[in-house]
């Protein structure tokens, strides 16, 4: 079949403090291992900082180490005149076709209303694909202080600063913006029942939009932000959260074969145990992310085609091929045809194996799915 085509990875992102754990060496040698031959990354500026040098930046990280095909999408984390020349020189001269915005972390990297719809404008008049991270920062910072001020600092805190309406709200408000100004969008990370069915109405309603969910939601769920254990706890943490509600993995996967949802990422962000200690005192401060990119291909194939939710061809399809079709890399890769890239996997079907961070090939030391 073709290879997977993972849209969603953050190797060796700076972020919170630190750096993923994970490399573009060590991640992709893990992605090529789980039958995934294409990454999609993300060149995230800082705020205030030049977007092509961003580009630059991630390419130089990745170029020498990758052992995959892999692509970037580049993030617009602030607004200005400078930016929207950028995204010009990035689509003209660079080959990108895809830029994310954030509807959370405030204070970062997060948007507000005005400048996310002046960046969705301008991904419509470059014919990008706008994509967005669906959460409300607004909310969420709230949240947090209140938390905080209750004694809460323990992972189950990021799960409750973090409900599912506060996913769903950002979901259909993205829709809303980018319905308005004609501009094609793509959520990345849904992770809830709530935001799926918010950008199901907005699809049925007309909206050309995609959506991504991620083998974590897919594969496990929000109970473990519950564990005693600080340090298997806080290795869920991941934004959005994981969701409590049991049935959220097997109505996901439903979503995926139905066509409400379209691709999955995993948004690999992995940092060790020492690191996540960071935040010990204080959810706020654990880093964000979760392995994935080595698992993506098994879990789905175990929750969605051997339990009889999906069949094999809609496993390639969720996995490469409509990936390949929304980023414009199609018929390059996501199937097999003459012409195409020899991105062949070889998979079979009754082979059995156990996932466990003793035995993958990722540098982090713990597995959400071991």
């Amino acid at each position: 079949m073709p290879g997977g085509i993972d849209t969603h990875t953050h190797m060796q992102l700076p972020f919170m403090g630190t750096f993923a754990v994970d490399d573009f060496y060590t991640g992709t040698r893990a992605a090529l291992a789980g039958g995934t031959t294409m990454i999609m990354d993300f060149a995230l500026p800082q705020r205030g900082e030049s977007l092509v040098e961003a580009y630059h930046r991630w390419r130089t990280w990745a170029d020498s180490k990758v052992c995959c095909d892999y692509s970037l999408h580049v993030g617009v984390t602030w607004w200005s005149d400078k930016v929207a020349e950028e995204m010009e020189e990035l689509t003209e001269e660079h080959g990108i076709n895809s830029f994310k915005m954030f509807m959370a972390y405030k204070d970062t990297w997060q948007l507000g209303d005005e400048d996310l719809l002046k960046s969705l404008k301008r991904c419509k008049e470059l014919g990008a694909l706008a994509q967005v991270h669906a959460e409300n920062g607004d909310i969420i910072k709230e949240n947090c202080r209140k938390l905080l001020s209750m004694g809460i600092t323990g992972p189950e805190g990021h799960e409750l600063s973090r409900p599912e309406e506060v996913e769903a709200e950002a979901t259909n408000r993205a829709c809303v913006l980018a319905n308005q100004v004609g501009c094609p969008l793509y959520i990345c990370n849904v992770t809830s029942i709530s935001a799926a069915s918010a950008l199901g109405e907005n699809l049925r309603r007309g909206t050309l939009v995609w959506g991504e969910t991620i083998v974590a939601a897919l594969g496990t769920d929000g109970s473990h932000y519950y564990n005693p254990c600080w340090q298997h706890a806080a290795g869920h943490v991941m934004s959005p959260p994981l969701r409590n509600d049991p049935r959220t993995p097997n109505l996901l996967m439903e979503l995926l074969n139905a066509g409400d949802l379209q691709t999955t990422g995993t948004d690999n962000c992995t940092f060790s145990a020492s690191q996540k200690a960071l935040g010990k005192d204080d959810f706020t401060k654990i880093p964000n992310g979760v392995n994935g990119v080595e698992d993506r291909m098994s879990i789905i194939w175990e929750n969605g085609v051997v339990s009889g939710k999906m069949d094999p061809c809609r496993f390639v399809a969720v996995t490469s091929t409509n990936a390949a079709k929304i980023f414009n890399i199609y018929p390059k890769k996501g199937r097999i045809a003459v012409g195409s890239d020899a991105d062949i996997v070889v998979w079979n079907p009754h082979a059995t194996r156990v996932i466990s961070a003793k035995t993958h090939h990722q540098a982090v030391d713990f597995n959400i799915f071991e």
